[in-house]
């Protein structure tokens, strides 16, 4: 190994011990990164210059070596260690890795350039939650790239109200009512913003029509109260760290009502334990609110926070269990399998489980919304579909007609 090598190499080892990764990891990524480093000098290309396509050229590179060196293919999956180590030692030497593609025509370099500055748009001026922007940008890309594909032009001075309908039609194929309504609120700020920006000489966002709704034309999913004792009965056996930061999830889940945005933005400073009071930040509303630090969910908190949780500097309480240490922002994709025992989908049919339970208490709407962060009494209104079966229990039998 090189000198320059050496040196790039225990900066690697530095960062993963900082980052608190386990001595195994550490050593297999440091190893895979010096032998990407040795197969680029060969190549005579620096390391600061490398490229995805050279990462991909030396992994097809040392599974033909490993083929050579055990007569066998690796398994099917052997090429995402080294990958892994070579991808720390690039984000590190290089900063953002992997590059950004660059664009292969004009109309794509209009693309990103537009994406940009939209993106810029929502975070600066309109001053969007993070949720809102990636869900925006999303259809944005999706819908700049469709046109610049389907006309191959390289601006969109010609789009008009019958493309925007073109491109309802072929989302339309895949697509509810509801989520239609959506794929046209977020054209319509598109549409505004190519119009503010000069790229479009009319605006067309009063021309983008929402599909039909219903007052309350759908049902919610909710967990029932067995289904809920069931979920947290069967994670509370686990005492592993999963285990132990799942359950205090589930809790705060079915006990408030939250969104999964609300628990991953949980800081420890939001917990007053003195006051037994935690703080929540509504990802919707943007407002806060005070709430109760019940006794189950203080000692599910403290039980994670002593046993299972990670030592970093990260504040968010909930972190991931494998290094490098963050936040964890997908709670859906972490505690799925923990509900898949009881049939539902997602974090929400616990927050509408909770609010059923209010409204049979006859809590009042406005106390209901202000738990769950309502900005408003209509949002709490869907709710009440959740408690058709009260209604059904007491259905009265229509009697039959004599003549």
């Amino acid at each position: 190994m090189s000198h320059d090598h050496s040196a790039l190499i225990g900066q690697l080892r530095e960062l993963l011990t900082h980052q608190r990764f386990s001595p195994v990891v550490i050593h297999n990524y440091c190893r895979s990164a010096e032998y990407f480093l040795d197969y680029l000098s060969r190549l005579e290309v620096p390391v600061e210059k490398a490229t995805p396509a050279q990462v991909s050229s030396y992994l097809r590179y040392a599974i033909r070596l490993f083929k050579q060196c055990h007569g066998r293919a690796p398994a099917e999956y052997w090429h995402s260690i080294p990958r892994a180590g070579i991808h720390a030692l690039l984000r590190m030497v290089q900063g953002n890795w992997p590059p950004e593609e660059p664009p292969a025509t004009a109309g794509e370099a209009v693309c990103q350039r537009v994406c940009k500055e939209y993106e810029e748009h929502l975070r600066v001026e309109r001053g969007l939650a993070e949720a809102s922007i990636y869900a925006l940008m999303w259809e944005g890309r999706h819908f700049l790239s469709w046109y610049i594909g389907r006309t191959l032009a390289t601006h969109f001075r010609k789009l008009n109200i019958k493309d925007i309908d073109a491109y309802f039609e072929m989302r339309a194929r895949r697509l509810r009512r509801r989520s239609l309504k959506d794929v046209a609120e977020r054209l319509r700020s598109l549409a505004h913003f190519l119009h503010e920006s000069g790229r479009v000489g009319i605006d067309l966002a009063p021309r983008i029509i929402n599909p039909i709704m219903y007052a309350y034309e759908s049902i919610p999913s909710a967990l029932t109260a067995d289904q809920i004792t069931a979920v947290l009965k069967h994670t509370r056996k686990d005492r592993s760290p999963i285990g132990l930061r799942d359950y205090a999830i589930l809790l705060l889940l079915s006990t408030y009502g939250l969104r999964s945005g609300e628990i991953y933005r949980l800081r420890i400073e939001y917990i007053d334990w003195r006051a037994e009071i935690l703080h929540i930040r509504h990802s919707k509303s943007g407002t806060q609110s005070k709430l109760p630090l019940v006794p189950e969910v203080g000692n599910a908190l403290l039980d994670y926070l002593r046993r299972g949780r990670p030592k970093t500097e990260v504040r968010e309480v909930f972190i991931r269990t494998r290094a490098p240490y963050r936040s964890m922002v997908h709670i859906y994709s972490e505690v799925r399998r923990r509900l898949h025992a009881a049939g539902k989908s997602g974090p929400h049919t616990f927050r509408h489980a909770r609010a059923v339970s209010m409204l049979r208490a006859s809590v009042p709407r406005k106390l209901i919304g202000d738990l769950l962060g309502h900005r408003s009494e209509e949002a709490t209104l869907a709710y009440l579909k959740l408690a058709i079966e009260d209604l059904r229990a007491i259905a009265l039998e229509i009697p039959e007609a004599r003549p």
